[in-house]
């Protein structure tokens, strides 16, 4: 792996240190406390190795976790791509971490439905949340704790193809192979359960009942038209088994 490669890469250089840190006590040694050659100091360097040797065994950790998660759960690849990409959008500060609030305003853009309180407030369905991603409530989530939170709820919320395209086609008048636009957005019109989310695998599937907007939008920018058994495409019509299929590909 490149990540992999990229972190051996920067341990083979703690020697290029090493040397630096020599040369500095042999200039100690010499009475020669200013370097006018260069800013920096050796303890400065070797503090920031550590830290880019400490964010490389992060994500090398991170990755794994998802590569396992990607094996052994069912979470689709694209899922945990989806996961990663919200993260580091609400990670301005590039800190591997996030708050409490951006962390919120990442499960909403995930499609949870948590309501909104006034500062002060009480909000019991975020603080059962924070209960297992940050239970000690240090005010930040890391980008391993997210990760782990959202491949178990992804996890959690597993169903079969079978469950979900025969969701489908309750949905599909006259129990078509397929769905149309109107049908998909007439039940988007109800509110979304709290707790679950949208997006990739069956997050949006769990609960057509439940369907957001957002839900059905996603739906709709992921499914293929469908096509007759002549090959035609049929005006407004959308394959949900192809589509519900896909989400179950390792």
């Amino acid at each position: 792996m490149r990540r992999q490669r990229k972190h051996q890469e920067i341990r083979a250089m703690r020697s290029q240190l090493k040397k630096i840190e020599d040369l500095g006590a042999a200039m100690e040694e010499a009475l020669i406390l200013d370097n006018k050659y260069t800013e920096h100091s050796t303890v400065g360097l070797a503090q920031q190795w550590d830290q880019l040797d400490q964010l490389g065994m992060r994500m090398q950790h991170n990755l794994e976790q998802q590569i396992q998660a990607r094996n052994t759960t069912g979470v689709t690849e694209e899922a945990l791509k989806e996961f990663s990409m919200m993260f580091k959008h609400f990670d301005k500060e590039k800190s591997g971490r996030l708050n409490h609030q951006e962390f919120k305003s990442c499960l909403r853009s995930l499609g949870y439905d948590l309501p909104m309180v006034e500062e002060g407030e009480p909000d019991p369905e975020f603080e059962a949340i924070l209960d297992t991603v940050d239970p000690n409530r240090d005010g930040n989530v890391s980008l391993q704790e997210y990760m782990a939170f959202m491949i178990s709820r992804e996890t959690e919320n597993v169903k079969s193809s079978e469950e979900i395209e025969s969701a489908f086609r309750a949905l599909s008048a006259e129990n078509k192979p397929y769905v149309t636009k109107e049908e998909l957005y007439q039940v988007g019109a109800a509110p979304l359960r709290p707790g679950s989310a949208s997006g990739p695998g069956s997050r949006f599937c769990s609960s057509f009942q439940n369907l957001t907007k957002e839900q059905a939008d996603y739906c709709l920018s992921h499914m293929k038209p469908y096509l007759d058994s002549k090959g035609r495409e049929l005006p407004s019509a959308f394959d949900f088994v192809e589509f519900t299929r896909s989400l179950f590909v390792n």
